[in-house]
């Protein structure tokens, strides 16, 4: 099995989650951002992938969300 990345990404206004290129879903908070990502994450390590969940530090913002993410 591959390597299933998942990268929050975006500033105070607007989080998503970077994964295979995309980052479709929007989220109010980063926090919810990475509760989705641990999600997905969740059921690609059993499906027996290696996962790696990347999110900023504090006062950080990643990425960006605007044009095509």
């Amino acid at each position: 099995m591959g390597l299933a990345a998942y990268e929050i990404i975006g500033n105070d206004a607007e989080w998503r989650v970077r994964h295979d290129g995309k980052a479709e879903n929007t989220y109010e908070t980063k926090e919810a951002a990475f509760e989705a990502a641990v999600a997905a994450a969740s059921l690609a390590l059993r499906q027996g992938h290696e996962i790696r969940v990347t999110a900023p530090a504090r006062g950080l913002a990643s990425g960006s969300t605007t044009g095509n993410p």
